[in-house]
């Protein structure tokens, strides 16, 4: 399937995106026509620069201009017979060179490694089957799914938006997270203004969107930014200007007294033989072979010390811009670590009960007596992650919740079955917390998660046994400091609640969560 690289997307409507990307709004690409787009589009990718061979970097250490001096000034002491120089100054330039090459080539091994364990991955609906792939295998018309805290992997049109934001700051420039809707833009609206529209590497602050990919890899708009930037040359950093400058100097100064000393001996009368080999040895002399061995350790220190520390340095001279530096700003993810949350306690009919098992699997026991699946029914309904085969499709906490739920026997795909949802409310920042309807029979039932102080101040009863019971005063109070104790052992505290609301009674446009029994 080719695609038009000028067609308005923001100007279409949803149908119409569709229908030009062959796609299906309701069950996504089939495996077979993403296999046939893959092989037509390639994988979604940003293009880099091909890997340099051992050969090249080992050449590029002998560009600097004070080594390319030192090298001439050994070629001139082995030309007039001092070889002890000559081998002296060829040993410092080599050693230099095999030092500079090993920690740049380790550093490049490393990088790579970690750019193997940083490969994202996207969720996608493919023949109708909610599925997480890497991200590279990505083809326009992929349905695609995201939710608060999803870097978005391509660039797509947003087809239903539940109170979903982008921050687009690397994109755009915009400082605040944009939000995100379905209806159509003016066809000649800037790239900040497409807000149905959402952009490769920018990432979701806020709710939930749906959205089918438009175009991948270097078609992509952050891969014509890339595309600017690699025919961008690379600048040198102060340091390496310096030393060159040095090394011009230098030269200079060697051409200047060679000139001034074989002018010299020729007035005097001196062999002209003498004269030239007097007035090379002293310009040799001048040329000082161990400042780019000194650099090059000192440096190379300065990388080690770095590497115990666990950062990541690609080339020596980088080490000199670190030196300079102050402040280092940065945003700690999961991304490094094994990025899964497991549920460690429950607390129910005012009692903590212990919670074993590792991951998302089923494996593991609550330490409790007794049916709990309807104290955690908004544990399985009130999620859009998904675990299968015990991997984990979606938000660590809710793969937690589900995981919980499994350990009391209740499996979220057969209560979703039983319940399915007509309504919901995304996860706000601002509110704290998520709500989802769901049909059972003449009523709607209503599970939510969230901060346990929010749904505290919400909630009118709580869940004692099967017995719905008034929250008084003293029972918020024991809540309250079962959730400060928790917190306290640097555990992530969420409540769940619940209500039913009569079905005529209901509203699916005007949803809002209610207070109502928690548990």
């Amino acid at each position: 399937m080719s695609l038009d690289p000028q067609t308005a997307w923001h100007a279409c409507t949803n149908g119409e995106v569709v229908r030009l990307l062959k796609s299906d709004a309701e069950r996504g690409l089939t495996a077979e026509a993403a296999r046939q787009r893959l092989a037509t589009h390639g994988p979604n990718r940003l293009a880099e620069k091909p890997a340099r061979p051992a050969w090249r970097k080992f050449l590029d250490q002998f560009r600097s201009l004070l080594i390319l001096i030192l090298l001439g000034a050994a070629v001139l002491a082995g030309a007039i017979g001092d070889l002890k120089d000559a081998i002296v100054i060829a040993i410092v330039v080599l050693l230099n060179a095999a030092l500079g090459f090993f920690q740049e080539h380790r550093a490049e091994a490393a990088l790579a490694a970690l750019k193997n364990m940083l490969a994202p991955t996207a969720r996608v609906r493919r023949d109708g089957e909610l599925r997480q792939i890497d991200a590279t295998e990505l083809v326009p018309g992929d349905l695609l799914l995201l939710e608060a805290g999803d870097r978005i992997p391509a660039d797509a049109r947003v087809l239903s938006a539940h109170s979903g934001e982008v921050a687009e700051a690397a994109l755009t420039g915009e400082s605040q997270p944009v939000a995100k809707r379905p209806d159509t833009v003016d066809e000649k609206s800037a790239l900040a203004e497409r807000h149905n529209m959402v952009f490769m590497n920018t990432v979701v602050t806020r709710g939930r969107l749906e959205a089918v990919v438009t175009a991948t890899g270097m078609g992509s708009e952050m891969g014509r930014l890339a595309g600017l930037l690699a025919a961008t040359a690379e600048g040198e950093t102060p340091l390496q200007q310096q030393l060159d400058s040095l090394g011009k100097r230098l030269a200079l100064i060697a051409g200047g007294v060679v000139a001034l000393m074989f002018a010299f001996g020729l007035m005097r009368g001196d062999p002209l033989v003498q004269t030239a080999m007097t007035a090379i040895a002293l310009a040799v002399a001048a040329i000082p072979e161990g400042l780019p061995a000194v650099v090059t350790v000192t440096l190379a220190l300065g990388m080690h010390r770095m590497a115990k520390r666990n950062a990541i340095v690609k080339k020596l001279a980088a080490v000199e811009t670190l030196g300079c530096t102050t402040v280092i700003c940065s945003d700690k993810t999961g991304t490094l670590t094994l990025n899964q949350m497991t549920a460690r306690a429950l607390y129910c009919n005012g009692r903590r009960h212990a919670v074993s098992g590792e991951g998302y699997g089923t494996a593991g026991r609550i330490d409790l007596a007794g049916d709990v699946r309807h104290i955690l029914l908004p544990a399985a309904l009130c999620t859009d992650a998904r675990i299968r085969d015990g991997q984990l499709i979606g938000d660590p906490t809710e793969g937690a919740l589900l995981s919980l739920a499994a350990k009391a026997g209740l499996k979220a795909e057969e209560a979703l079955e039983q319940l399915p949802r007509i309504a919901e409310i995304p996860f706000d920042s601002a509110t704290k917390f998520m709500a989802t309807f769901h049909h059972e029979g003449e009523q709607v039932r209503l599970c939510v998660k969230g901060a346990p102080d929010v749904l505290l101040a919400l909630s009118r009863d709580y869940l004692n046994h099967d017995a719905v019971l008034p929250l008084d005063e003293e029972t918020r109070a024991r809540y309250a400091a079962e959730n400060e104790a928790l917190a306290g052992q640097a555990l992530r505290v969420l409540a769940l609640a619940g209500r039913v609301i009569p079905a005529a009674a209901f509203d699916p446009g005007a949803a809002t969560c209610c207070p109502g029994p928690a548990s």
